[in-house]
């Protein structure tokens, strides 16, 4: 089994703690939280995982190498240029050639991806990603929304809502609207969605699957998920795991 793992922003949310590392390398009870997705990903048995980089790649390459260490396999591209979440994976097309995880880097969790995987397949997907309801919000930002219908089908994702659709996300009925966690199975066939150059899931890719009709869900857990891109976040996922608040068995 496969993965990506996006780890090219600077998070520019986490200065001063990203002055002179990536978002990823950040420290969580003394391991970089990219660490964790690595051993998330081997308890899995995803043993072939690709990180894509661009701000000080040699941070995160020389802490993981090969991946050996971790008794998985890593290659990596660079990225000069920032080609979104969607655009890096056209780096690995050759790699990815099988049903495969997109991870966004800048998340933190314990969810069970072999069950997500059984999901997706008896779903006969194309894409299936991870969606929760968001428990605490401390910062102004602007949220998006993933709507499903009784079966989990997506039917709708709308992206940093402006506010017109902030009211009618308001309206739509609380068990069906969701959040976008940043973890997602693939089926190969959506990488022929990926245009060259920059290109984003949220606002090119998943917009184009659904008008194509093509089968899109959405997958419930009740795991620890903390998205740590903005400070307060970072800050309450820290506290959790190095208090024992949290145990992620990894």
């Amino acid at each position: 089994m496969k993965a990506i793992i996006l780890c090219a922003g600077k998070g520019e949310r986490l200065k001063p703690l990203t002055e002179n590392i990536p978002k990823p390398m950040v420290d969580i009870n003394n391991k970089p939280v990219l660490e964790y997705f690595i051993l998330l990903c081997k308890k899995h048995r995803i043993n072939e995982i690709a990180i894509n980089t661009s701000y000080i790649p040699e941070k995160i390459k020389n802490y993981f190498g090969d991946g050996s260490k971790f008794g998985v396999k890593i290659k990596y591209s660079f990225e000069p240029k920032l080609l979104g979440t969607a655009g890096a994976l056209n780096n690995f097309k050759d790699f990815l050639t099988e049903t495969f995880f997109v991870i966004y880097g800048d998340n933190l969790t314990n969810l069970n991806l072999s069950k997500m995987l059984r999901y997706h397949r008896d779903k006969k997907a194309v894409a299936t990603l991870y969606i929760y309801r968001e428990k605490m919000i401390n910062e102004k930002t602007s949220i998006g929304c993933v709507v499903i219908d009784e079966n989990n089908k997506i039917m709708e994702i709308i992206e940093n809502p402006n506010k017109k659709e902030k009211k009618r996300i308001k309206k739509i009925p609380e068990k069906r609207k969701f959040i976008n966690a940043g973890i997602y199975i693939f089926e190969p066939e959506v990488l022929q969605l990926i245009q060259k150059g920059y290109s984003n899931f949220s606002y090119d890719i998943f917009p184009k699957m659904l008008e194509l009709n093509k089968p899109l869900y959405g997958y419930q857990e009740d795991c620890y998920f903390k998205e740590i891109g903005q400070m307060l976040r970072y800050s309450k996922a820290k506290q959790d795991i190095e208090s024992g608040k949290i145990k992620l068995n990894l």
